[in-house]
Formats: C-alpha cells, structure tokens, sequence
C-alpha cells in the first residue's frame, strides 16, 4: 500500500489520479479495476479521488478523452510539420507507432476497451478514427481536388493502416524495429495515396 501522499494543487492531483488509474485499467480493464484499489495506489482517500471523479465511468472518460485528444493533436502536428506530402505519410505513421509503442499504453483504452457497448465510450473511441480522417482527407482533398467522399475513405484507409497495423506489430512481438515497422508501411502508403495527382497536374509527391 503507498503512504497518504502530500496535498497538491487541484490540477496536480487530478493529473496524479489520472496516471495512477491509467496504470490499473490497463492491467485489469474497465470491469475489474476499482475505485478502491485507485485511490489506494494513488495514496488518497477515496472521497479525495470522488472529489475529482464522481464514479469509474467518469475516471474512465476522463482518461479516455485525454488519450484520444493526444491523437489527434499528434496527428495534427504531423500533418503540419512539413509541406512534403511523402513526409507527412512518414510522419503519420511514425505518430502511430510511437503511440502504440508507449510504456503508458494508453492505446489500449482507445482501441482495447471492454467498455465499448457504452454509448459515450464508444463516441470516444470512434472520434479518434473520425477526426483523425478528417485532418488527413482536408490534405488530400485540397491537394488533390478529390471530392469529399473519396478523401475520406483515402484518408479513413491510412488511418486504419497506421493503427491497425501498429497494433499488430505490437501484439505480434515482432522481429521488426520500431523503425524497420514505420518505414515498411510508410511506403506501402506512400506508394497508394502518392499515385493520384495534385491540382494543376503537379504530382502529389516529395522528393526523391
């Protein structure tokens, strides 16, 4: 059992709780983790850890929205980190690998949840794969002039690619580096989606 921790500023203390329960749900998962075995890894009371989440469910939101939030910020960053298309399909991919790969694995809430025949978990979860798409298909319709249907199912496609096969990658304990893995599918992307034109018959494609 960890000893009564010192009070924190409220942030803090959310933030603390929030490591510790990231901790327990991802050994145990939703069901079998409880607020008592949180609040005793967290080193606070329990009516400490009710005051900052009123129930499990709200725990596992709060977590569960932060991760998904992370994703798509990273996917953001990638996608606006250069203006070479061929480097941002690497740059995407690497961001998935990277979050799959974390020590934290954080990813299993996202995609790993035994939580997901509820509707607000659900909602999460899908929002990470939407909003990702639409970050990616606003780069490929203005780049391409696709309409916006085929950008999306383009962009919903790589978007797949990445986390699905991150994730197996992982699961697999494969013989592949991170960095072997990253660059195997970064150019399976590269050489579907650079294939279609760029607006004004400029190809959609970075340097050699």
């Amino acid at each position: 059992m960890r000893t009564r921790t010192s009070r924190l500023p409220r942030t803090a203390r959310r933030a603390q709780l929030l490591e510790v329960a990231l901790e327990v749900f991802v050994e145990q998962g939703y069901h079998s983790a409880s607020m008592d075995e949180i609040a005793e890894r967290a080193g606070v009371s329990k009516p400490v850890l009710y005051q900052h989440f009123p129930g499990k469910l709200d725990l596992y939101l709060a977590l569960l929205e932060t991760s998904c939030d992370t994703v798509i910020d990273g996917v953001r960053t990638a996608l606006a980190s250069t203006q070479d298309n061929r480097r941002r399909v690497q740059a995407t991919m690497e961001l998935w690998y990277d979050y799959v790969g974390d020590r934290g694995a954080a990813f299993r809430l996202v995609f790993e949840s035994d939580l997901t025949s509820d509707p607000s978990v659900r909602e999460q979860v899908d929002r990470v794969v939407e909003e990702s798409a639409a970050l990616v298909a606003e780069v490929i319709r203005d780049d391409t002039g696709l309409p916006d249907a085929a950008s999306h199912l383009l962009a919903v496609s790589l978007v797949g690619m990445g986390h699905v096969g991150a994730r197996n990658w992982l699961s697999q304990d494969s013989s592949l580096t991170r960095d072997e893995a990253v660059q195997l599918v970064a150019a399976l992307a590269w050489r579907g989606i650079g294939g279609f034109p760029r607006n004004e018959d400029d190809n959609m494609q970075g340097d050699e």
